[in-house]
């Protein structure tokens, strides 16, 4: 049985898109696509049925990867369907417990995984400009070299 991890920022279009792309390139680069799910959510359906922005998907592609995910904001369901819900900030965090708070101990922030950043949210790049987006990637590829690092470690255990 997969390990179902959600990423989850406010809008769905450029963290979260972000983390799951990221993560799904590491994921199937080491041969773990029938072990490891992923996809994306936001905590609201501002933009549901949309592609990541288009500044993020450029960022993205100039490091190789695709976003190809769609926008769509979180259900109810997602809390008991997935077996780690990764946030991008207290915010999201917050939201997200909302939900369900009896399901906490599977949400987590992505910083909480970073090696090489001293962070502890990832800034929404929305507003900014090309140098938010850049940060967003730095930050997001530690942290998913070391969530698919722990993740490894818990399917040999298995």
């Amino acid at each position: 049985m997969a390990i179902r991890v959600l990423f989850v920022c406010f809008g769905n279009i450029c963290r979260s898109p972000a983390a799951h792309g990221v993560f799904e390139d590491l994921v199937g680069a080491a041969g773990l696509s029938q072990s490891i799910e992923v996809d994306s959510a936001g905590t609201t359906g501002f933009h549901s049925g949309q592609q990541a922005d288009k500044r993020m998907r450029e960022h993205a592609k100039k490091r190789g990867y695709t976003l190809a995910s769609l926008s769509r904001k979180i259900h109810a369901n997602d809390l008991e369907t997935f077996d780690k819900i990764i946030v991008m900030d207290d915010k999201n965090l917050k939201d997200v417990t909302k939900i369900n708070p009896a399901l906490e101990n599977k949400i987590g922030k992505l910083t909480q995984y970073c090696t090489r950043h001293t962070i502890d949210h990832v800034p929404d790049p929305y507003f900014g400009g090309a140098a938010g987006f850049e940060q967003v990637l730095d930050i997001v590829e530690d942290a998913c070299e070391n969530l698919l690092n722990d993740l490894k470690h818990e399917i040999n255990r298995d």
